[in-house]
C-alpha cells in the first residue's frame, strides 16, 4: 500500500485547492467572518523561503498589504512582484504603522527571529502563520503557545505536509492499531551540521542592501560578517540546524500519531509519568554550532492505550554510524542515498514507525507513506476516515482566521512538537542523558542544561 506524491506538485495543489471557497457567493458560512471576503495580510520575510508565499497567499484568496524583508536585494524580486503592497525593513514599525489596515501575518525570516515577530502580531490581535521551525528556542515555542491561547487567534506552523493526505491516513492507520504496538521509530536525516567551526573574526564591509542590525534581531549584536549569512542554519546563535529545519516536517508524523503530544498536557494522562529522557552521540560538542552527525535516542513513557517508546534521530548520512545497515534491513531494500536505486537522493530524509504487526515507512516532509512489509498489505484499505481532511496548508489556515476549526498545525500543536524537536539540540551540548518534564518545561536532572532552553534577548527585543 503506497501512498505517493512530490512535494512540488503537493504545494502547488495545496495553493490552487483554495480557490473552491472564492466562488460560493451570496452562500451561507459557518465562518464569523464572510467566506468570500479576502483577509489583508502582510508577510515578513520575502526574499527566501518566504518568496513562495508571494503567489500562494493571493492564489487562495488572501490580499497581500505589506511586505517586510531586511535584505533589499533578495526581496526585490518580491517587492517588484506586488508593487502595491506597502513595503518595509522593520517589522516593528510595519505593524505599528499599518496595525488596522492589517488582519494576519506570515513570517518567513530565519529561526531566530520567528518568535518576536510572531509574538508581537499575536498581542495586536493578528493571526499568525510561521514557517518552521515555529521558533530558535523551547522557551519561545511555550511563549508562542500561550500567546495565541491568550489572544485567542488563528494560526499555522508551515510544515506543509500536515495537510497532505498522506500524512493524516497515516496518523490514522497508527492510531487505529493497523501496526500493532509501536515501540521503535527511526528518523533521519543525511545532512548532518557543520561542526566545529570558529566565530568569524574579520569585519567585512556591510552591504548597502541589508540591515544587518534589523537582520541581527534579538540575538547578540556583532559585527557584520558574510559568514553569518552564508551559513546561519548551522550557528546556534541563529539557526536549528537539521532538527528545526528538517524534523519538523519528518518527526511530525511520530509526534501526532503516537500521541507524544499529550505529555505536554495536563489533563490527558492516566499516569503521573511523563518525563522524555533522552541521550546524543555526537562527532562532538560544540557550543557555537551543530555536531557533524549526531545519533540522539528519546526514550518516552505510555501515554494511555500506548507502549513505551523510542524515537531514534539519525543526522549525517554516512557519518552517523550504524543505522543505515539496520533501516534496510527492516525495509527490504536500500536507501537512495545517492548511491542506490534511482541515485536521487530520495531517500534523505525518512521515518520508519515499526510496530508489532507491521511498519509504516513517510518520506521526509510526510507527504507520502508505504505500509510494510508491502505482500502483508497488498490490496489493504484500513479503517474509515477520522480526521478532516485539508484542502490546503494556507487555505486550512485563512478558513481559521475566518472562524473556521482551528488548522491541524496550529501553535497549540506546534508549540509541544517544536519543543520536541528542539530538546534535541540541547542535548547535543551535553555529554549524558537528559530528563525533561514537558509540562513544566524544565531538565530535572541537569539544572544548568535549563539555561540552554532559552536565550537572553539585546535590548529593544522582547517577547
Amino acid at each position: 500500500m503506497k501512498w505517493r506524491i512530490n512535494r512540488r506538485t503537493f504545494l502547488r495543489n495545496s495553493a490552487l485547492s483554495g480557490l473552491g471557497l472564492l466562488t460560493l457567493k451570496n452562500s451561507r458560512s459557518a465562518f464569523s467572518y464572510e467566506a468570500n471576503e479576502k483577509l489583508n495580510i502582510a508577510l515578513i520575510g520575502v526574499g527566501g523561503r518566504g518568496s513562495w508565499f508571494v503567489g500562494a497567499i493571493p492564489r487562495v484568496g488572501g490580499n497581500i498589504v505589506a511586505m517586510c524583508d531586511v535584505n533589499e536585494r533578495k526581496a526585490s524580486g518580491s517587492f517588484k512582484e506586488l508593487p502595491k503592497a506597502k513595503k518595509y525593513f522593520d517589522f516593528r514599525k510595519m505593524l505599528s504603522e499599518m496595525d488596522k489596515q492589517i488582519d494576519a501575518v506570515v513570517i518567513a525570516t530565519p529561526d531566530h527571529t520567528h518568535a518576536v515577530a510572531s509574538a508581537m502580531a499575536m498581542k495586536m490581535g493578528k493571526h499568525v502563520f510561521c514557517e518552521k521551525p515555529l521558533t530558535h528556542n523551547l522557551r519561545e515555542a511555550r511563549v508562542l503557545q500561550e500567546t495565541a491561547a491568550k489572544h485567542k487567534v488563528a494560526t499555522q506552523m508551515g510544515n506543509q505536509g500536515t495537510s497532505s493526505e498522506a500524512f493524516r491516513r497515516a496518523v490514522e492507520l497508527v492510531q487505529a492499531g493497523v501496526l500493532g504496538e509501536v515501540r521503535h521509530v527511526h528518523a533521519w536525516n543525511t545532512g548532518g551540521g557543520p561542526g566545529k567551526r570558529p566565530y568569524p573574526s574579520k569585519v567585512h564591509n556591510l552591504p548597502d542592501y541589508l540591515k544587518w542590525d534589523l537582520w541581527l534581531g534579538p540575538a547578540a549584536s556583532r559585527p557584520y560578517n558574510s559568514r553569518w549569512l552564508s551559513g546561519w542554519h548551522g550557528w546556534r546563535d541563529f539557526g536549528t540546524c537539521q532538527l528545526g529545519n528538517w524534523a519538523s516536517h519528518t518527526m511530525n508524523l511520530p509526534f501526532k500519531a503516537l500521541k507524544l503530544d499529550s505529555l505536554w498536557k495536563a489533563d490527558t494522562l492516566v499516569s503521573d509519568e511523563r518525563l522524555v529522557r533522552l541521550r546524543a552521540e555526537v562527532s562532538g560538542i560544540h557550543k557555537e554550532t551543530f555536531p557533524k552527525w549526531e545519533i540522539i535516542r528519546y526514550d518516552f513513557p505510555a501515554r494511555g492505550d500506548m507502549p513505551p517508546v523510542r524515537v531514534n534521530w539519525y543526522n549525517g548520512a554516512g557519518r552517523a554510524p550504524g543505522p543505515r545497515g539496520m533501516i534496510e534491513k527492516m525495509m527490504g531494500r536500500r536507501l537512495d542515498w545517492g548511491d542506490a536505486g534511482e541515485k536521487r537522493w530520495q531517500d534523505h530524509a525518512g521515518c520508519l514507525l515499526v510496530g508489532t504487526k507491521g511498519m509504516i515507512h513517510s518520506t521526509g516532509h510526510n507527504m507520502s507513506f508505504s505500509l510494510l512489509p508491502e505482500d502483508r498489505f497488498k490490496d489493504f484499505e484500513g479503517p474509515a476516515r477520522s480526521l478532516p481532511r485539508s484542502r490546503g496548508h494556507e487555505r486550512e489556515w485563512l478558513d481559521a482566521c475566518k472562524g473556521g476549526p482551528p488548522a491541524m498545525s496550529n501553535f497549540d500543536y506546534t508549540g509541544p512538537l517544536t519543543q520536541f524537536v528542539l530538546l534535541g539540540n540541547v542535548a547535543t551540548l551535553f555529554d549524558q542523558k537528559i530528563e525533561f518534564d514537558p509540562l513544566a518545561m524544565k531538565i530535572v536532572n541537569i539544572p544548568e542544561a535549563n539555561e540552554a532552553l532559552r536565550r537572553e534577548y539585546r535590548q529593544g527585543w522582547s517577547l
